[in-house]
């Protein structure tokens, strides 16, 4: 169906978001989640926006639009932005080797396969690219969710993610650590955004939180997304909560969380800049920046280079996974986000092609360039992403758009 005569269609309909509500009114209900905020655009039109819940359980503050949430990796969407206006101003290239604006990764070792301990190493077969650091096929690590690793007891041990580290430094923590594999040769969700931010740094001559304010936070009037949250917004920060069994993420009941993931976390300033996770934003800022990606008005990017940040660039046979879950069929990965290639059992009917990621606390956006449709779910609850809660939303989602 074209984009137009679905608009049309949309637009004659009288919108229904009942289902869609009362999901996540039982999601709080039943203590999964203190609150959520849910959005939808078609096209550029804001056709659904809905809270309900609590910011903050303990001092029973309703959650409102205007709360600010701990968005993580919602991050890394505006990061390969960053990247991509840096290829269009002709400063990078995509497929260009990193290590010639990074040299700490020059002359990559791999991990060998069945390897032991993090010196059982062979030479890499080929450079890290500005491309496979966009869809996570570099090699690096995170250090964050696969417990029990060899990479992960490296990258723990010098704590490739602290916090109190500058993106220069945390390079050089990076340099004597091998990869995971060869590049561009799998898929491992990693440090690769936080790279990508230390990159735009190098090659825009600005630290990275001056070139996202300069190049995308201002243009688009995100005024509510920042590193750090100023003490005068400090009452609108959403409180942050823990499941309270971290094995069953249905179990009822919710702990709260003020020191996470450490004592100040976006309320103070710390010198890592993180690219990967360190944003905190709000439901209207992030629609803004939904908004920029769709057709229709003023974009940041050419609307080509949107298309190819929304294509599949991992290679035949390869789809993302994560430790704990294992192998996700039927999705690929994009510029920045993952892309469904055949929708599973738990995404909505209709939903091949779609763009999407989320963070850590539950904070998670679609796009879907087939139907000119995106949404965006927000709240604050650890160990959130890829939550049943998500799905529903979106599933309920197309469902009330008509589409099935």
């Amino acid at each position: 169906m074209r984009h137009g005569s679905f608009e049309k269609m949309i637009n004659d309909m009288a919108y229904d978001f009942d289902e869609v509500n009362s999901a996540m009114q039982k999601y709080v209900d039943r203590q999964i989640l203190a609150g959520v905020s849910t959005a939808l655009l078609v096209g550029r039109e804001v056709v659904h926006q809905h809270c309900t819940g609590w910011a903050d359980r303990e001092n029973q503050i309703p959650l409102r639009r205007d709360h600010l949430f701990r968005v993580f990796s919602n991050t890394k969407l505006i990061t390969s932005i960053a990247i991509l206006l840096l290829i269009e101003d002709g400063r990078l290239e995509l497929d260009a080797p990193v290590d010639q604006y990074l040299p700490q990764l020059a002359n990559r070792r791999v991990l060998k396969p069945g390897a032991t301990h993090i010196e059982d190493t062979e030479a890499a077969r080929s450079a890290i690219t500005v491309h496979q650091l966009l869809n996570h096929s570099s090699g690096l690590s995170y250090g964050l969710l696969d417990h029990g690793s060899v990479m992960y007891k490296a990258y723990t041990e010098r704590r490739v993610l602290n916090a109190f580290q500058t993106l220069a430094e945390m390079m050089d923590v990076l340099e004597d650590l091998p990869l995971s594999f060869h590049p561009g040769e799998s898929w491992q969700y990693s440090i690769a955004t936080d790279v990508l931010s230390r990159l735009v740094e190098v090659v825009s001559g600005q630290t990275f939180d001056r070139f996202i304010q300069d190049r995308i936070l201002m243009p688009l009037e995100m005024h509510d997304t920042s590193f750090v949250v100023p003490a005068e917004k400090r009452e609108r920060l959403a409180a942050y909560y823990g499941g309270s069994d971290p094995q069953n993420i249905l179990q009822r009941g919710l702990r709260r969380l003020d020191k996470s993931p450490y004592p100040g976390a976006f309320v103070t300033p710390v010198p890592r800049l993180s690219g990967g996770g360190g944003l905190v934003s709000s439901l209207d800022d992030m629609l803004a920046l939904m908004r920029s990606l769709m057709p229709g008005g003023a974009t940041l990017l050419k609307p080509a280079t949107i298309a190819l940040m929304m294509q599949n660039h991992l290679p035949a046979g390869v789809s993302i996974g994560f430790p704990g879950v294992g192998e996700v069929p039927g999705k690929g990965f994009g510029l920045g986000g993952a892309v469904t290639l055949v929708p599973s059992s738990i995404d909505p009917v209709g939903s091949e092609g779609e763009f999407e990621w989320g963070g850590i606390a539950g904070t998670h956006w679609w796009i879907s360039p087939r139907h000119n449709i995106a949404g965006i779910v927000m709240t604050q609850r650890l160990m959130s992403f890829w939550h049943p809660f998500s799905f529903d939303f979106k599933r309920l989602s197309y469902q009330a758009l008509g589409i099935r």
